[in-house]
C-alpha cells in the first residue's frame, strides 16, 4: 500500500510539472504573437497607411533645393545710363539640416570673427529657416577677398557651408541721386510677413524707387533640385528652374544735371529741383547732405555708420520738405493781386524804407525805389511794395493763388515727402488759437512768416510761370518699361485757360530786368 501509495504521488507531481509547462508555453506563445502582431501592425501603419508620408520625408532627405536669386532690375536715366545695376559678388550660406543646434552654435562662435557677423544674428537666420531645413540659408553678402580665403583654408572646419557667386546691387555713381533711388537691404520679418512667398534673404527695397518700384525691380527667383547622400554632398542635378530678371526702369532724372546739381551742393543743407516746364519731368532733384546707397548693399560697420551718422540728417529729402521760401514766394503774390481784379499789369505803387502798421515797422532793402511797378518790383525784390500788394489783395487770396499754382498740392510721391503750406485766417485761429493780424498779411506777401512751401513745389510754381500757365504734376519716371507700367500721379493742368498775369510774368521773365 506505501508502494502504490508513492506511485499515485510521483504520478501527480508529473501531471502538475506538464501542466506548468504547458501554461508557460501557452504564455510565451501569447506574447510571441503579441509581438509579431504589434511589428505586424506597425509595419502596416508605416508602409501601407503612412507610405505616401514617409516616402514624401525620404525625397525631401534624399532631394534638396538650391536657391537661385534673381537679378534685380536696373534703373537707368533719361538717357538710359545706369543708376543702379549688378555685379558679381560671392555669399556665403548654411544648410540648417547638417548640423544639430548645439553644433551650430559652436560653428557660429567660429565664424562671426571671419565674417565681422555676431554668432547671435547668424543664429537667429538659421532659428528663422528652422534647424532641420532643407534649403540653405544666406548669412553674408559680397564676402570680402580676406574672409573668402579664410573659409577656403579651413573648409573642412565647416560642415554645411558653401560659397556662391551671385549677384549684388551696384550703384556706380555712388551717392548721386541716393534720395531719389533708395537703398535695398534683406527682407525683414514684417516684410516676410506681408510676403510669405519672399525666401529667406530676399532683398527689398527699403526707400526711394528701389521700394516704390520693388515688384517690378525684384524678379522671380529660380531653384535647382539636386540630389545628395547621407553627408548632403551634391551627388546628381534633378531639374533647374531660372530665375527671371527683374525689370528695367527709367527714370527722367539726366545724369549730367543731377552731377551739376549735386557738385553746387557739394553736401551741404540744401536741395536743387530741376523740371521740364512743358511735361513736368524732373530732370534733377538733390540733397544735401546725402548718403552711398552701396553701404547698404552689405553690412555696415560701426565706424562706417559713426560717420553717416555726424552728418546732419543724410537721409531726409529736403526737396520735399517746406521752407519759408522768402522773396521767392512774391511771383504768387503777384499773381494772386492782379487776378483779384484790384491789380492791373501796369500798376504801380510809390515804395518806403519802412511801412508801419498798427506801430510795427516792417522794412524795405534799402531807402525805398520810389514809384515803381510790378516788373520793377520783382527786379529790385521790393518788400514795401509787396506788403501794399498783400494788404490789399488778402491772404485768402494769396493762400488760393498759392494752391492754384500747386503749393500744398503739387507731390511726386518719394518718401517722406511733405506739402508746403499757406495758412488762412481760419486756419491759422483753428491751428494755433491766435488770431490774425495784419503783419501776418504782410510776412506772407513776401513769403515768410507761417508760409512754407517745398523747393519741388517752387519749381513747379516756377514752371507754370516759364510754360505760359501750365501747372502740371512732377513725375520722376518715364511711362514705358519692360513689362511693368510704374504709374505716376496724373499730370493735368489746373487752369481751363491761361491767365493775364501769369502770361505777363512769363513776358517778364524772359525780358531782360535792370539790375537792382
Amino acid at each position: 500500500m506505501a508502494s502504490g501509495l508513492s506511485f499515485v504521488s510521483k504520478n501527480r507531481l508529473v501531471n502538475v510539472t506538464l501542466t506548468q509547462r504547458s501554461r508557460r508555453a501557452i504564455v510565451l506563445m501569447l506574447v510571441g504573437t503579441v509581438l509579431v502582431s504589434a511589428c505586424s501592425l506597425r509595419l502596416v501603419q508605416l508602409q501601407l497607411i503612412q507610405g505616401h508620408y514617409h516616402r514624401q520625408r525620404a525625397e525631401q532627405n534624399r532631394i534638396g533645393l538650391i536657391p537661385i536669386p534673381a537679378d534685380r532690375g536696373n534703373i537707368l536715366d533719361r538717357t538710359g545710363k545706369l543708376l543702379a545695376a549688378n555685379r558679381l559678388s560671392r555669399s556665403v550660406y548654411l544648410r540648417p539640416r547638417e548640423l544639430s543646434k548645439e553644433r551650430w552654435a559652436e560653428t557660429a562662435k567660429r565664424l562671426a570673427p571671419i565674417l565681422e557677423i555676431p554668432s547671435e544674428e547668424i543664429l537667429d537666420k538659421l532659428k528663422q529657416a528652422g534647424y532641420r531645413s532643407a534649403m540653405p540659408v544666406r548669412i553674408s553678402r559680397n564676402l570680402n577677398l580676406r574672409a573668402f580665403i579664410a573659409l577656403a583654408e579651413k573648409n573642412p572646419q565647416f560642415p554645411g557651408l558653401e560659397i556662391r557667386g551671385e549677384s549684388s546691387r551696384y550703384y556706380p555713381n555712388g551717392d548721386l541721386a541716393a534720395h531719389v533711388l533708395g537703398y535695398i537691404s534683406e527682407a525683414t520679418a514684417e516684410d516676410m510677413k506681408q510676403n510669405p512667398d519672399y525666401p529667406m534673404g530676399m532683398l527689398v527695397g527699403q526707400t526711394g524707387v528701389e521700394r516704390l518700384a520693388n515688384s517690378a525691380l525684384q524678379g522671380v527667383w529660380g531653384g535647382q533640385l539636386v540630389e545628395v547622400d547621407a553627408t548632403g554632398q551634391e551627388i546628381d542635378s534633378l531639374g533647374l528652374k531660372p530665375p527671371v530678371a527683374g525689370d528695367t526702369v527709367r527714370l527722367t532724372l539726366d545724369v549730367g544735371l543731377q552731377k551739376t546739381a549735386e557738385k553746387a551742393l557739394a553736401n551741404r543743407r540744401g536741395a536743387v529741383v530741376v523740371m521740364d516746364v512743358k511735361t513736368g519731368a524732373v530732370l534733377a532733384l538733390a540733397s544735401g547732405p546725402t548718403f552711398d546707397p552701396n553701404l547698404f548693399t552689405r553690412r555696415i560697420s560701426s565706424v562706417e555708420w559713426k560717420r553717416l551718422q555726424s552728418q546732419e540728417n543724410p537721409f531726409l529729402n529736403r526737396a520735399l520738405q517746406g521752407y519759408p521760401p522768402g522773396s521767392t514766394f512774391k511771383p504768387i503774390t503777384a499773381t494772386a493781386g492782379m487776378q483779384s481784379g484790384k491789380f492791373s499789369p501796369d500798376s504801380a505803387l510809390m515804395t518806403y524804407a519802412a511801412l508801419n502798421l498798427g506801430g510795427h515797422l516792417f522794412h524795405e532793402h534799402g531807402a525805398g525805389y520810389g514809384v515803381i511797378g510790378f516788373r520793377e518790383a520783382l527786379a529790385v525784390s521790393s518788400n514795401t511794395f509787396f506788403y501794399q500788394v498783400g494788404l490789399t489783395t488778402g491772404p485768402e487770396q494769396i493762400a488760393k493763388w498759392g494752391r492754384q499754382l500747386g503749393v500744398g498740392v503739387a507731390e511726386i510721391g518719394l518718401d517722406g515727402e511733405s506739402h508746403g503750406m499757406i495758412p488762412t485766417p481760419a486756419q491759422k485761429e483753428k491751428l494755433f488759437k491766435e488770431p490774425w493780424y495784419g503783419g501776418d498779411t504782410v510776412t506772407m506777401a513776401i513769403g515768410q512768416g507761417l508760409v512754407q512751401v517745398t523747393p519741388l513745389e517752387l519749381a513747379v510754381v516756377y514752371s507754370a510761370i516759364a510754360n505760359g500757365g501750365g501747372v502740371s504734376n512732377p513725375i520722376y519716371w518715364q511711362a514705358k518699361r519692360t513689362r511693368h507700367q510704374c504709374v505716376p500721379k496724373t499730370s493735368v493742368s489746373i487752369w481751363e485757360q491761361l491767365p493775364s498775369s501769369v502770361r505777363d510774368l512769363r513776358q517778364w521773365c524772359n525780358t531782360a530786368l535792370p539790375s537792382g
